[in-house]
Order: structure tokens, then C-alpha cells, then sequence
């Protein structure tokens, strides 16, 4: 199975970069993981609505450019389905055993997805209602995707 996390921006917080790699590399016995960083969109503090359109439409762009046709896309937006570690393990054994073996994360920059590339996803998923940074975002992500991994291998990293 390959595993994809797209992401808009840069990280440039070491931190951030020591615990994705952290957890990538415990993810490389069990699958192919990949983590994509598509540029963000220079624009001033204050926009327009219509500016805040153009900006996510041209990082939605660059983020559909990176997504193969056959690839089960998830989305991360606040308004999307509040999953459980476990139901996350779940759907991606599912998804693995019975749809595709590549799924996608997209986590849009500071003012989220693009209507192009909500419609490209098959689904959507919350971490919750509150806002987070999307660079801190992908950390919790691939600790959660390496989390549900041990839940399916029976591991006792989940407890």
C-alpha cells in the first residue's frame, strides 16, 4: 500500500521534521509512505473573499498535479467526519483489501482546500473543530496513520 500526505507550505520548524521522519521511518516495514510539500500561495495578511478564492484554487493546482487518477483521496476539513483511531484503521484495511492500495491525504494551507480538490476527494475527515496549523497537522496525521497501522498489524504501539 502507498500512503501520501500532500501538504501546502514549507516546513521549516525541526521539530516538525524530526517527528515526521520519526514516524515515517517506523512506517517503512509495513508500507510506502510519502509525504508531498506543494507551495503556498504568497498573498498579503488581508484578502478579499475573491483573493481567498484565487489563492486556494492556485494551491489546489498544484496539489491536483500530484494525485494519480486510481488514488482514494481524503480530504482533512473541519467539516468533514470526526473518526476514531481505530475507525481510521479500519477504513484503511478496508480501502487496502477491498478499493485501492493509494490513498491520499490532502491538508490544505492557512485558508484551506480548493472547491477542486474537495470534489476530487472521496472523503472527508476531522480532526476536530478546532483549527491547528497545518504544518502541526501533518505531524498528528502520520502519527495517527503510524498508529493505525499497529492497530491493523496487531502491534501494541496503540493502547
Amino acid at each position: 500500500m502507498l500512503i501520501q500526505i500532500i501538504g501546502v507550505g514549507k516546513l521549516k520548524e525541526k521539530y516538525l521534521m524530526d517527528g515526521i521522519a520519526e514516524y515515517a521511518k517506523r512506517l517503512t516495514p509495513y508500507l510506502k509512505f510519502q509525504v508531498i510539500e506543494v507551495a503556498d500561495e504568497k498573498a498579503p495578511d488581508s484578502l478579499s473573499e475573491a483573493e481567498v478564492g484565487m489563492v486556494k484554487a492556485r494551491e489546489g493546482e498544484r496539489i491536483l498535479a500530484h494525485i494519480k487518477s486510481e488514488a482514494h483521496v481524503i480530504a482533512l476539513a473541519i467539516d468533514g467526519k470526526l473518526w476514531s483511531s481505530e475507525e481510521l484503521a479500519g477504513e484503511i484495511d478496508r480501502l487496502g483489501t477491498y478499493g485501492t492500495s493509494h490513498v491520499v491525504f490532502v491538508i490544505g494551507g492557512s485558508h484551506g482546500l480548493s472547491d477542486d480538490v474537495m470534489r476530487r476527494a472521496q472523503q472527508r475527515m476531522s480532526f476536530g473543530r478546532m483549527t491547528l496549523p497545518h504544518q502541526l497537522m501533518r505531524l498528528v496525521l502520520v502519527e495517527q496513520v503510524y498508529r493505525a497501522t499497529t492497530i491493523n498489524k496487531g502491534l501494541k504501539y496503540h493502547k
